[in-house]
């Protein structure tokens, strides 16, 4: 098992952030190696609605099957991803901050199949993953202003 934490701060309030967040269609907008991303589960997301999706990694197309497993707006998003190289669960939380929005991540990432001689590599590789892809979301939120419609 491989622990992949961290944090940033973003410049915008915490509903907003966890809003955007816990709509996975809205990762496309700023994370480029996430292919597609489709709601398979009717309703409004909450707890039990799952996603499917496919991402881009080093080269290969990679199936992702996404869960919802806490939704307790505004303040933590639980989720649970299965691919064929790992499993992977845990939480973003979303803290007040004299910024705006103190983003927290913590997962465990249990590698399947083969994937599991390379637990240390894939440890670094995810962190470096989280990091970036927080980034891109922060700045994805602070580039858009505050009267635009798509967020």
């Amino acid at each position: 098992m491989v622990k992949i934490q961290g944090s940033t701060v973003i410049a915008r309030p915490v509903e907003e952030v966890f809003d955007f967040v816990a709509d996975e269609r809205n990762e496309r907008k700023y994370n480029p190696h996430l292919l597609w991303v489709e709601k398979v589960t009717p309703g409004p997301i909450s707890e039990g609605t799952r996603w499917a999706a496919m991402l881009e990694s080093r080269g290969r197309q990679l199936d992702m099957d996404l869960e919802v497993t806490e939704y307790a707006r505004p303040s933590r998003l639980g989720s649970t991803t299965s691919m064929p190289t790992a499993e992977i669960s845990g939480a973003v939380t979303f803290l007040p901050d004299a910024e705006g929005t103190r983003l927290g991540w913590s997962w465990d990432l249990q590698p399947q199949g083969w994937a599991r001689l390379m637990g240390p590599v894939l440890g670094r590789l995810g962190r470096r993953q989280e990091e970036r892809l927080w980034a891109g979301l922060k700045c994805y939120l602070e580039d858009v202003p505050d009267d635009r419609e798509d967020r």
